[in-house]
């Protein structure tokens, strides 16, 4: 018998695969439900809301990125600019981009106001910088854990814009 926690396990991981292949845009709640293999309304028994299941697939998400982030940094801290230099190309990848432009919507929603993402993005942030700061070697590493980060961005930005070369002259 598969247990509840197993299986919203088993549909966050549909979910987060429709939402890294199709985006917000395409992720209202009947097209989340076909993709997790169900109806809306069962769907919805999973779920408290439509909010929570935004919530928790952007969770699944960011936890995906962060593994992968982790099976390609050193395994012991390093100094801001060597980490940079390392996570520069990494998430400039085309294997990372479906994470980063998911990143770009929710950032550009959370912009426009939408309470939602602005708090589902606030949290996937700052878990970032404390991974960040657990991947440095420094004195100040809550400081350089957000250079980081505005650096990533940064590298995102200019990609999504069609710079990516100017994002890899900066590394």
């Amino acid at each position: 018998m598969v247990t509840s926690d197993t299986r919203r396990a088993e549909l966050l991981d549909k979910l987060a695969d429709h939402v890294l292949a199709h985006g917000l845009a395409g992720s209202s709640l009947r097209p989340l439900a076909a993709a997790a293999g169900l109806s809306d309304r069962m769907l919805l028994y999973h779920f408290k809301d439509k909010a929570e299941i935004m919530a928790a697939t952007l969770e699944r998400v960011a936890t995906r990125m962060v593994l992968l982030l982790g099976a390609n940094t050193a395994a012991t801290p390093l100094p801001f600019d060597a980490l940079r230099a390392r996570l520069g190309p990494i998430v400039l990848d085309d294997a990372l981009w479906p994470f980063m432009r998911l990143w770009l919507e929710m950032a550009a929603r959370a912009g426009h106001g939408d309470a939602l993402y602005r708090e589902i993005g606030g949290r996937i942030g700052r878990g970032f910088l404390a991974w960040g700061a657990a991947q440095l070697d420094s004195a100040d590493r809550a400081r350089d854990a957000a250079r980081l980060l505005v650096t990533v961005e940064g590298m995102v930005l200019l990609k999504s814009i069609g710079l990516e070369d100017v994002a890899r002259a900066a590394l």
